[in-house]
């Protein structure tokens, strides 16, 4: 008997949960929601600024604007009820993250520099916790059965959990933002990191 058996676990062993769908940012002048939604701002060949939110757009004469509130200021507006200041950016300046389609070969990750274009601003594919340099204070995606919970921030590195797994603990991006205005320490949760990417 001269063949070999096929490796069960070379393409992506059954333990390991698909990676999460990825990130992709669409301009803010196309048909799609704003309020709520996680926004980057810029200029072409500038460069961007995100970790804002948006809210719906606003016409003033014949320009359309979008307010665009700093993501810890949008929780504590919505949780709180407190107005906020929100400067309105031309339309055509501001790009919304959206969730795309999981490719159908997965990605391999890039080695090395890697070049972006400057005509719009970019979002790197989900890196698995296990292969991040570090992750306190990221955004996560947590993979459950196939479900993926997000808005969700690590609050520690890597470590090794009661069980002997390696573990991060996780808290919802409500509490890690209330955790900042009101000092108040946010409800955690320990994940295997193999159930954690990086967003």
């Amino acid at each position: 008997m001269t063949e070999r058996l096929p490796d069960p676990f070379a393409d992506r062993p059954d333990w390991a949960p698909r990676p999460p769908r990825p990130v992709e940012i669409v301009p803010a002048t196309g048909r799609v929601a704003l309020r709520g939604r996680r926004v980057q701002v810029g200029l072409p060949g500038l460069g961007w600024r995100g970790d804002l939110r948006a809210d719906d757009r606003v016409v003033q004469g014949s320009r359309t604007y979008v307010p665009v509130i700093p993501e810890h200021e949008w929780y504590r507006a919505e949780i709180e009820q407190v107005e906020v200041f929100a400067p309105l950016i031309p339309v055509e300046r501001v790009w919304v993250e959206t969730i795309g389609t999981r490719p159908a070969e997965p990605a391999r990750p890039a080695v090395g520099l890697r070049l972006v274009s400057l005509d719009g601003p970019s979002h790197r594919d989900p890196i698995p916790v296990v292969d991040a340099d570090s992750v306190a204070g990221r955004r996560v995606v947590h993979v459950v059965d196939s479900v993926e919970h997000r808005d969700l921030r690590a609050v520690t590195e890597t470590y090794s959990g009661a069980d002997g797994d390696i573990c991060v603990r996780i808290t919802s991006e409500v509490d890690w933002y209330r955790w900042a205005w009101r000092g108040q320490a946010p409800s955690t949760l320990e994940v295997p990191v193999h159930l954690l990417w990086i967003e």
